[in-house]
């Protein structure tokens, strides 16, 4: 059974006012809810097992996924609404639905795209890799760094200067730099990573990455010509609106 996270947690300050009384799973994008669209998005490729991880008016998400039937998936809901643990401490709250024998795939609630997710997975399968992130040439402030393989070998903030891991001090022209698109694939053998190295609590999922990079296999998977969209910040909450329009 092909499994999925969906993280629905977020508070969604950038869309107050909107988010003041709606989770920002449920703000509407084309006039359905992102998590439902995501939620289709990945029944059409495949994924029959979710878990959905709750905080900022979780329960109005718990009441939606009731009122819909879980729309006919086997669904779990990872429940932070008592501290919410940032995606790395999310991912390992829900241990107890990922782990096992396959890997899974994690989407950004806000993340509206048109990339074909079974193809993203098929992917990490074949390469055996133990993460595949998606990427792609965005204008950002903070990038991957990727060999010619597409392998991860670190990160850079290109307004502060800071590099990630320690110790790295990459040469001029030696990596790509390429922005994370919010949807990955993770074999459970992270899982063990993040034992071995006290990994526990809140923690963001990049930097745990970067920490793991020299030993297991991170790898990137571009997709320049897809659409793709953060639609947790008005003007991109906008801009797929009128995307979602021209298709109609």
């Amino acid at each position: 059974m092909m499994k999925a996270m969906i993280f629905a947690a977020g508070l969604g300050t950038r869309l107050r006012p909107l988010t003041d009384h709606l989770p920002k799973a449920l703000v509407p994008v084309g006039g359905e809810p992102m998590l439902k669209r995501v939620i289709l998005k990945l029944k059409t490729a495949g994924f029959e097992d979710i878990t959905i991880n709750i905080h900022h008016l979780g329960q109005q998400i718990a009441d939606y996924l009731h009122a819909n039937q879980d729309f006919g998936l086997n669904i779990h809901l990872s429940d932070e609404r008592d501290c919410l643990q940032d995606t790395g401490g999310g991912i390992l709250k829900a241990r107890p639905y990922l782990d096992g024998d396959v890997p899974f795939l994690v989407h950004n609630a806000d993340i509206l795209s048109d990339l074909d997710l079974a193809a993203f997975y098929q992917h990490h399968l074949q390469t055996q890799a133990d993460a595949t992130l998606l990427v792609s040439r965005r204008k950002t402030s903070r990038y991957l760094l990727l060999d010619d393989d597409f392998r991860l070998h670190g990160w850079i903030n290109k307004s502060t200067g800071e590099v990630r891991p320690e110790g790295l001090r990459p040469e001029k022209r030696q990596f790509q730099e390429y922005a994370f698109g919010g949807i990955h694939v993770l074999s459970p053998r992270l899982f063990r990573l993040m034992d071995q190295y006290g990994w526990a609590g809140k923690f963001p999922i990049i930097p745990f990455y970067l920490s793991i990079c020299r030993e297991a296999r991170l790898q990137g998977y571009p997709q320049e010509a897809s659409r793709w969209f953060d639609i947790g910040k008005p003007e991109t909450l906008a801009a797929a609106n009128e995307y979602l329009k021209s298709k109609t």
